[in-house]
């Protein structure tokens, strides 16, 4: 049977549970990691093969228990959940894989994926939906049955193509309660959508489903957190953006506890109250952190005025954690506060962003509020070795061998895939491809199209994410 035939029937079955209602199915409880143990999960995005020349056999794999692979995009009238960048995600060859010859294989980041969990059978992969540019294509399909119908029967149909372990859904944000009435029903869909495919599965297998959640009192309270808890396996909390290039004041973006004072707007520790408040268990919440600084130019520190953000590295006055502190400035640590920021006395220069010793800190914070681990945005703006945020928390929250991490298998088996060598398993292939073979990393940024497209932002909430995707 044709898999999205297949899938279509599944969903038939179970198509009670897209009905535009606001009564809701009996609570569920979320899929718990063996042992109660810790998750690292790190955002890896479609566009860091170009001008950042981050490419998925450079991840952490070994250290991560779920990679989210950044971002699909929604058609607004209808609902369906596509790709965002074919080149990236499907088609690029890297070495080892035949160039120029038109066949029914997965290629792209999506393929070396595959094979790093064919490597790293503790590590999930689950596609991102959505983020700050494709946001605004939810509320509409969202709204109604066929919509979100829709949506769950393409995702999941990406995730049997793909090889994926399930969806990370990134809706910044619901607005309004209706939006986030059908927000809660969107999630139901989508969760019964990927449990009919699963059992049908031998054996069965439990796809995970997850969201990236605000840490914005305006946002979250918004949210119908009870609600939306019993079809969600964790919340990737976004605790990072609490100041930006639009702020009135230099600030903190990701302190762990509030100030007397206005060096910050908001705090990561009432964010996880309100949660927990909600009916949410710590261990399903997942804190995120952040792998970049927030310039701040002309000021004379947190809570003052300042004047411009400057250029940045690769967006602007954002730099990636590997290139700071930079030349000249001096590095600061709070640890009453949660904090970590640089200064630069000559230049006049503020940047905050999280260094080793935060990281550490929030990390036996996470075992003492005893969350369920740590999330990063974004993969290719760590450091290497011994300087790696990704790595130190590793070794804080899983041991030295890793042993304390969330060990859950992924699956290897998609009889329904599209594609031929993943229906295979790609029997021939133990390990991730280098870069590429007739190509030089610099050669894939002139020789292929980006169809990225970055955004300047006029305004945003009060609390923001990934303003440039």
């Amino acid at each position: 049977m044709a898999p999205v035939l297949r899938l279509a029937i599944l969903l038939v079955l179970c198509s009670c549970f897209f009905s535009n209602t606001s009564s809701f199915v009996q609570r569920r409880t979320p899929t718990q990691p063996k042992n109660n143990s810790y998750r690292n999960v790190a955002y890896y995005v479609n566009w860091a093969i170009y001008e950042r020349q981050f490419f998925p056999q450079e991840i952490l794999a070994d250290k991560l228990t779920h990679v989210l692979y950044a971002f699909a995009n929604i058609d607004p009238e209808t609902g369906t959940v596509f790709l965002s960048d074919q080149n990236a995600d499907t088609d690029l060859r890297f070495q080892n894989d035949p160039i120029g010859n038109a066949d029914s294989n997965l290629y792209g980041c999506l393929k070396q994926l595959y094979i790093l969990k064919k490597k790293n059978r503790h590590l999930k992969v689950l596609l991102s939906v959505g983020g700050w540019t494709y946001s605004a294509n939810f509320a509409t399909p969202a709204g109604t049955a066929s919509g979100r119908s829709t949506f769950a029967l393409s995702a999941v149909s990406l995730v049997q193509n793909l090889g994926l372990d399930g969806l990370d859904i990134d809706w910044e944000y619901p607005a309004d309660v209706t939006q986030a009435n059908n927000f809660v029903l969107l999630l139901q869909a989508v969760r019964n959508a990927l449990d009919a495919y699963g059992n049908s599965l031998s054996p069965p297998y439990h796809f995970t489903l997850t969201i990236a959640c605000p840490a914005g009192p305006s946002n979250y309270e918004k949210l119908l957190i009870a609600e939306m808890d019993q079809y969600v396996d964790f919340w990737n909390l976004m605790a990072y953006d609490y100041v930006w290039s639009g702020s009135l004041k230099t600030g903190h973006q990701a302190n762990l506890f509030s100030a007397s004072d206005e060096s910050t707007p908001f705090n990561t520790l009432t964010a996880v109250n309100y949660y927990t408040s909600k009916g949410v268990a710590p261990q399903n919440i997942v804190l995120g952190m952040p792998i970049y600084g927030r310039v701040f130019d002309a000021t004379a520190g947190a809570g003052l005025p300042f004047v411009g953000v400057g250029p940045g590295q690769w967006e602007v006055g954002v730099y990636d954690f590997k290139a700071l502190p930079l030349a000249g400035a001096k590095e600061h640590f709070d640890s009453k506060l949660g904090l970590s920021y640089s200064y630069d006395a000559t230049k006049r220069e503020f940047i905050s962003y999280d260094n080793i010793a935060v990281v550490n800190q929030k990390a036996a914070w996470i075992q003492k509020m005893e969350l369920g681990g740590a999330m990063w945005w974004e993969s290719s703006a760590d450091a290497l070795g011994s300087k790696s945020l990704i790595t130190s928390v590793y070794l804080v929250l899983g041991g030295k061998n890793g042993l304390g991490l969330d060990n859950t298998p992924n699956t290897l088996s998609y009889p329904d895939s599209d594609y031929d060598n993943i229906r295979a398993g790609m029997p021939d292939v133990s390990s991730p491809s280098e870069y590429t073979s007739t190509l030089t990393k610099s050669a894939i940024l002139s020789a292929t199209t980006c169809t990225i497209t970055l955004t300047t932002t006029i305004t945003l909430p009060d609390q923001c994410t990934c303003t440039t995707f």
